[in-house]
């Protein structure tokens, strides 16, 4: 597979598919005058034994989504996508629309960053606020303590939106410290509004589908003939952390890459780290030994891991949980870690996201994960 059919593939399980690319710890004394730290304290995050899904579903109903997920997935429950109403309801769009000070609009290209909102801007925020109406009145009967949300990730974003140039956003530094911090701010007004709304504690995700390639220097340019530089890891690491401190919210970082930079994402203050776990390179006979210690050491370090084990499309055979189960619970044998423990350190999803499945498979898929995670929370039945 080439560089470019590998970028379009990851981007289009993440939603993206109407979008064509464009460019024990030390002591420490405290001096005699200064006060002494108080010890950090353990992030909240939401219930143990919860399932969720990736974002986006099938359909163009907003009402109906999201009935369909708090009935499914009462734990944590999620704003639905639904890409297939066009332009502004895939997940740049809908990001995009969340921008301060920003602006972008549809070109043949692709999304490109525009002088004032324009139509495309207006759509993709109505879209957005029909879906958070229809989220607050699912939610409303309900009243979850935890629900989540979706955002494209800064460098997925700059690695997709064009500057007026044609160059993607991720050219140029500047213009990436400027689209990071845009975000970062409608990120935080948006998560307060849905907690608000919700009466829930909110966990923000960020779909990072790019995030390799990005520091791989596999991006192509305009021209298609060359790629943009890489960004050093530790760049990519500082600029997620930044945005993670900032909003002050527990943050899950989703990246369905063949293979995600578990490491790099255990590295930025994440509350969990979401993956295609029915990757070759993590799973079973084909999983590679570097992927399989970087998921123990997310582990060790308490992190949680959310684990796409439910196909995202109708298989054509009967698929159980307990069989799905089974392929985590061997993952935890192999890693070493204590089953018992999967309930807190796992959260089951469907592989990627539901937008290409049929209804039917869509519902059945957030039911298989409800059902793994009871599963999970009862190792030994």
């Amino acid at each position: 597979m080439s560089t470019d059919d590998a970028l379009a593939a990851a981007l289009a399980a993440a939603g993206l598919g109407n979008v064509r690319p464009g460019e024990p710890a030390p002591i420490v004394v405290a001096a005699q005058d200064e006060p002494e730290e108080e010890p950090a304290q353990p992030q909240e995050r939401w219930p143990a034994g919860a399932a969720t899904a990736i974002g986006s579903l099938p359909g163009t109903d907003p009402r109906e989504a999201a009935a369909t997920v708090v009935g499914e997935l009462p734990l944590l429950p999620y704003l639905p996508e639904l890409p297939a109403r066009g332009v502004g309801a895939d997940i740049v769009g809908r990001t995009a629309s969340l921008l301060v000070d920003i602006a972008v609009e549809v070109r043949p290209s692709g999304y490109r960053v525009a002088d004032r909102p324009g139509r495309d801007h207006r759509i993709a925020v109505d879209l957005l606020r029909g879906d958070m109406d229809a989220f607050d009145e699912a939610c409303d009967p309900v009243r979850p303590a935890w629900v989540k949300v979706q955002a494209a990730g800064p460098w997925s974003l700059a690695a997709t939106v064009e500057l007026h140039t044609g160059h993607r956003v991720l050219t140029d530094h500047g213009a990436v410290r400027e689209f990071t911090a845009s975000l970062t701010e409608g990120l935080r007004q948006h998560v307060a509004e849905v907690a608000a709304r919700t009466g829930a504690s909110v966990v923000l995700q960020l779909d990072e589908p790019a995030l390799p390639a990005v520091i791989a220097g596999q991006i192509p340019t305009p021209s298609g003939y060359g790629t943009v530089r890489a960004v050093a890891e530790t760049d990519a690491q500082d600029a997620l952390r930044d945005l993670i401190t900032a909003l002050g919210v527990p943050v899950v970082v989703h990246c369905c890459a063949d293979e995600p930079p578990v490491r790099l994402l255990n590295g930025i203050g994440a509350a969990g780290i979401s993956i295609d776990a029915t990757r070759p390179a993590v799973s079973g006979r084909t999983a590679l030994p570097a992927a399989l210690d970087a998921l123990g050491e997310t582990w060790d370090a308490g992190t949680p891991l959310l684990l796409g084990i439910v196909p995202t499309h109708d298989p054509g055979r009967p698929v159980a949980a307990p069989a799905l189960a089974k392929r985590v619970f061997e993952l935890a044998d192999r890693l070493g870690f204590d089953r018992h423990r999967l309930t807190e350190l796992t959260v089951p999803t469907p592989a990627c996201g539901l937008a290409g499945a049929t209804p039917n498979w869509a519902r059945r898929a957030m039911a298989l994960c409800a059902e793994l995670a009871k599963a999970f929370g009862d190792p030994d039945e």
